[in-house]
């Protein structure tokens, strides 16, 4: 999954509408990779996001 960092969502929450700047999570869920726990990179490899595979 490739996502360009300027990239933002739309989220309905409550029947409201929040953006969400994906591109620039993504980037600091890579930055921080280290940090995260097995748990949240099984889920994120899970997503198809190749960098939160092991090895």
């Amino acid at each position: 999954m490739t996502v360009p960092r300027g990239h933002v969502e739309g989220v309905k929450v409550g029947g409201q509408e929040y953006p969400v700047k994906l591109g620039v999570w993504i980037m600091n869920q890579k930055g921080s990779r280290v940090k995260l726990n097995a748990d949240r990179l099984s889920v994120l490899a899970a997503l198809g996001l190749e960098w939160a595979r092991k090895g």
